[in-house]
């Protein structure tokens, strides 16, 4: 049987590098996202629709005949108040009832390091560590993660909600050592939220198998991820200043000084 995939954000960066790792033979990628993404390719099974997670009507529309969501939408960075509770939670609690209506069994929401900030650094910190947010952006991030709590005990939907650490082409600056999720990474964890037989409510952390990890790994292995990658490979090429004080000490890094509500 084929598998449609709705992908919110689908022209994001972590949505586009996920478009073509998600490809599977028999799978249709429906993507979604303010921002036309690009053309298919020749034999590209993908469906677009263009428009915000906050417009109910499109997502109903959206959601129709989808196995699952992959809700990468939202706004990544800090931003004002009223833009992060409008986009970032509001647009997640649309999406989640327009997958309930439907029917849509399995939902992957895409949270953050940033929702647990002001956590102190320790090897190994678990994936369900309870909320310390360093922004408003990480407040969203932990209200996205309550959202799904809250639809997963209500209507038995699936909802996993992966903390993604930093997910790019290569780890960003020294920090990026530590939180990098490398796009094949990534791919392969969310295949596992995909797949993994009923996996109820759960939080796991995104990030590959970094020499110099500080995020425990079991959570997500528990659904059936591997990492293949370590950031530790870019480690000579990589510069940039040493972190200090708050920024070192807490796992949001920089997000714990930045000015609330100033995009940064």
């Amino acid at each position: 049987m084929g598998m449609r995939v709705l992908i919110t954000g689908a022209s994001g960066v972590v949505g586009t590098l996920m478009r073509p790792r998600l490809r599977r033979e028999g799978r249709i990628l429906r993507l979604l996202d303010l921002v036309p993404p690009a053309p298919p390719e020749p034999g590209e099974a993908v469906e677009v629709r263009t428009g915000s997670v906050t417009d109910p009507d499109l997502m109903a529309r959206a959601c129709q005949d989808v196995d699952a969501i992959l809700h990468l939408g939202g706004i990544s960075r800090e931003n004002g108040w009223a833009d992060i509770l409008e986009v970032n939670i509001g647009g997640t609690q649309v999406v989640l009832e327009a997958a309930r209506r439907a029917g849509v069994g399995r939902i992957v929401l895409a949270s953050s390091n940033h929702a647990v900030g002001f956590r102190a650094v320790e090897p190994e910190l678990p994936a369900d560590s309870s909320p310390r947010p360093d922004t408003f952006y990480g407040v969203s991030k932990a209200a996205v993660e309550a959202l799904g709590s809250l639809y997963h005990s209500r209507f038995g939907m699936d909802v996993i909600c992966v903390r993604i650490g930093s997910c790019f082409e290569r780890p960003p600056g020294v920090r990026g050592l530590s939180t990098w999720l490398s796009p094949d990474d990534g791919a392969r964890l969310f295949e596992a939220c995909l797949s993994c037989p009923s996996p109820g409510y759960r939080i796991v952390w995104g990030v590959s198998g970094n020499t110099r990890r500080i995020y425990s790994l079991a959570e997500a292995e528990a659904l059936g991820y591997r990492a293949l990658d370590d950031a530790e490979k870019f480690a000579a090429e990589t510069s940039g200043p040493a972190l200090t004080g708050d920024e070192a000490r807490y796992v949001g890094g920089p997000f714990c000084t930045t000015p609330l509500g100033e995009p940064n």
